[in-house]
């Protein structure tokens, strides 16, 4: 028995009346996702997860949708509502979204990234953020944070690039012993046979990026999303011209970043130095 189709929930977003319309007009015209998919000249995978709003749109499908089914520019008219709204629950999207990246590139100008902090750091992070908190509360936080980790250890692991500002390493969060086993860690990712950790030093000066934390994922099938985050709030991007810039601003900063093995010397010099 094939599965049963996703339930479709089209008055929850653009995105997702986008996804139930193309559901609704490619089982009218009686074709299967994979008949649909040669007449596009997509992969059957990737029309699934538009139609289930797993995926941002990509700009070319609204015109080939219209035309295969002679929609009269429906889909064109959709593409433009979805392509600019702000998706919800965006935290539980970027929690999935991060876990299907196959390349996952972030800078971070404050704070260890979650993907490598330790449990004490991570322990010293959430009692400033959240003072009121009980000890259990603060626990169940950075189980939760921890075990996002085990995607960098999954089988095939995805690609991790970290551009660190040098700030993250001189503010320290915990005791001089919680510092030491955090900058301990960042050198073990320095450089493997699929993380690649690099330190933006102040003499760089200002940049584009600074004052916030951005992570661009790249997905199987070539579709990409970034997660931009300040310190209260955070934005989920999956239009392609967006997209395209931050890839652009990120390259910059990585050609101006020191090498994972001067990276790995600064940290241990810091480690000395602050943290002895």
């Amino acid at each position: 028995m094939p599965p049963r189709p996703r339930e479709l929930t089209p008055d929850r977003s653009a995105r997702d009346l986008f996804g139930a319309e193309m559901r609704r007009f490619r089982e009218r015209a009686g074709m299967s996702l994979e008949s649909l998919a040669d007449v596009l000249r997509y992969g059957k995978s990737s029309l699934a997860r538009y139609e289930t709003a797993e995926a941002m749109i990509p700009p070319d499908l609204p015109a080939r949708l219209d035309a295969a089914f002679g929609s009269d520019g429906l889909f064109g008219k959709l593409y433009g509502l979805a392509k600019h709204e702000v998706h919800p629950d965006q935290f539980r999207r970027l929690m999935k979204l991060e876990a299907q990246a196959r390349v996952i590139q972030e800078y971070t100008g404050q704070l260890m990234p979650g993907l490598l902090q330790t449990k004490a750091y991570a322990r010293a992070l959430f009692r400033f953020h959240y003072p009121k908190a009980t000890s259990e509360g603060i626990e169940e936080l950075v189980t939760a944070r921890i075990s996002r980790q085990a995607l960098l250890h999954a089988d095939p692991a995805p690609h991790f690039s970290l551009i660190l500002d040098e700030a993250v390493l001189l503010r320290p969060f915990g005791t001089a012993e919680t510092m030491r086993e955090q900058l301990s860690r960042l050198v073990e990712e320095a450089l493997t046979s699929t993380s690649i950790v690099q330190v933006l030093p102040f003499s760089h000066g200002g940049h584009a990026l600074a004052g916030g934390s951005s992570k661009l994922m790249t997905f199987e099938d070539r579709t990409q999303a970034v997660w931009e985050e300040n310190s209260v709030s955070g934005t989920l991007f999956e239009e392609k011209t967006v997209v395209d810039d931050r890839h652009r601003t990120y390259d910059l900063l990585r050609a101006c970043a020191l090498s994972p093995m001067d990276t790995a010397s600064l940290i241990r010099r810091k480690m000395e130095e602050l943290y002895s």
